[in-house]
């Protein structure tokens, strides 16, 4: 292709504080409107804000994730726009000097891994919003989420792909989960991504003119628009036209953006230091009492997986794409030890994720803990069940018919281990087969494998299949 792709996200994480960023009002989703909306948030005249000291924390705590600078001293700016669901007549964001600077996040691909920098993340209030549906010719207006503390978390223009954007987003959204500061809920808005998009002729340094995709709330509907704005552009400088630096809005209905209004630059907004707040300072003390108090990274649990258990790098990958499925894993290798960690490490990605997905259950909802789990791995290595009663008991488990053990007495699953009983079944499956034994003798492989079959189908499918092939090669080779 004759055109690059370039690529910036601006992705606002919902920070999980229990009151708003500069008041003492709540923040839960889904009361009825203006009821989380105090003095503060709508601007009464003669109100301060305050600032919530969790929140800080918390923008802490990504940054030092992302190996970014603390600012230890930043400003709050006013960002002056007009909107209805506004309040103030504008916003409390940070300009300047912003909480966290640099920065970046590694993210895995088909073809290897990718360094995304980042250039800030800041603090900042949400607006509140318009509510169009419920009314006739009007527009209502809620503000429970004015105030709302956000941390607005931006890219340089490094990704050159849809496939790359939704890569980084799903580990940035991955991350702020693992570390505890936005429940990533993107229904409900608490993790949201604008897509600043642009192209340029394939060999050129010059960034061509973007256009910024706004309020992006899935990955599905990320990579779409993502797609659709890069043919539009290229369809658009192919015929002559020229891109205009604007805001769009993505239709995921028509699978199609649309324009929304012109582009705003950062002189438009008119920044300046607001003036009812003083200067954020933050301790060396504070920083360094956060770091240690930071969960080991998904990067560096990715790493002590493929080291101290020989995982595949594409199972440890898959293992930390969630802090719940990794402290369930690890929970499983605690109590079986590390030698059980590749069979654990396949159960989890395997049945557990399988069932997880049939029916559309969190893992945290989970019907199987992971001590259940672990009690069904124990009777796999010491051959009580095959891998395949397995399963069988496994989805007992998940119906809720009790623990592995007592299910597998019950339904007399035991597998049959005793070798010299195996030796008469085969003996007796020998002296019946006799054309796949003269085939296999023949060099047939696939005679070998339905003699094993009928050895199964004679122990009713409790033989242990190690055995039932070991014990079959040896009277097959004499």
């Amino acid at each position: 292709m004759q055109w690059e792709t370039v690529i910036g996200l601006e992705t606002h994480a919902q920070l999980s504080t229990r009151s708003k960023i500069f008041s003492g009002a709540a923040t839960d989703f889904g009361a009825a409107p203006n009821v989380q909306a105090c003095a503060v948030d709508i601007a009464l005249p003669g109100v301060l804000p305050v600032l919530n000291r969790a929140a800080v924390e918390k923008a802490v705590r990504l940054g030092l994730a992302v190996g970014a600078t603390i600012n230890r001293r930043s400003v709050f700016a006013r960002k002056n726009y007009f909107y209805p669901d506004l309040p103030k007549g504008y916003q409390i964001s940070q300009y300047e000097l912003p909480v966290v600077q640099g920065g970046s996040l590694t993210v895995v691909l088909k073809d290897g891994e990718k360094t995304v920098r980042l250039t800030r993340a800041h603090l900042e209030e949400d607006a509140g919003k318009s509510l169009h549906e419920d009314f006739h010719g009007m527009s209502g207006i809620d503000l429970n989420r004015a105030g709302t503390p956000l941390l607005e978390i931006v890219t340089e223009p490094d990704m050159r792909s849809a496939e790359e954007a939704v890569a980084y987003a799903k580990a940035l959204h991955a991350l702020v989960r693992w570390i505890g500061i936005c429940d990533g809920n993107m229904q409900e808005g608490s993790f949201r991504c604008d897509a600043n998009v642009s192209v340029r002729p394939r060999g050129s340094e010059t960034l061509g003119t973007r256009s910024e995709i706004k309020n992006l709330n899935s990955f599905r509907f990320l990579e779409e628009a993502i797609n659709y704005e890069v043919r539009r552009q290229i369809e658009l400088l192919e015929d002559g036209g020229r891109v205009v630096q604007e805001t769009r809005l993505y239709d995921p209905d028509r699978k199609e953006t649309r324009s929304m209004r012109s582009k705003e630059d950062a002189h438009d907004y008119r920044y300046f230091p607001d003036p009812d707040l003083l200067p954020l300072a933050i301790s060396a003390e504070t920083i360094e009492q956060i770091r240690a108090e930071l969960p080991e990274l998904p990067q560096a649990k990715r790493e002590r997986y493929q080291l101290n258990f020989g995982l595949p790098s594409a199972y440890a990958v898959s293992l930390t794409q969630s802090i719940e499925v990794a402290v369930y894993f690890e929970e499983l290798v605690a109590m079986l030890g590390s030698d059980a960690a590749k069979l654990a490490a396949n159960w989890v990605l395997g049945e557990f994720a399988g069932a997880l997905n049939s029916a559309s259950v969190d893992i945290s909802a989970s019907p199987v803990s992971s001590k259940q789990l672990a009690g069904l791995l124990r009777r796999i290595r010491d051959n009580t069940i095959s891998g395949k009663m397995a399963k069988d008991v496994f989805d007992a488990i998940w119906a809720g018919e009790g623990d592995a053990d007592s299910i597998i007495e019950k339904r007399g699953l035991k597998q049959m281990s005793d070798a010299g009983e195996l030796d008469k079944i085969i003996d007796g499956v020998l002296a019946a087969n006799p054309k796949s034994v003269e085939e296999f003798r023949a060099g047939k492989e696939k005679a070998f494998n339905a003699l094993v079959g009928q050895a199964m189908k004679a122990t009713k499918g409790k033989g242990n299949p190690a055995q039932i092939n070991e014990i079959l090669k040896k009277k097959l080779a004499s």
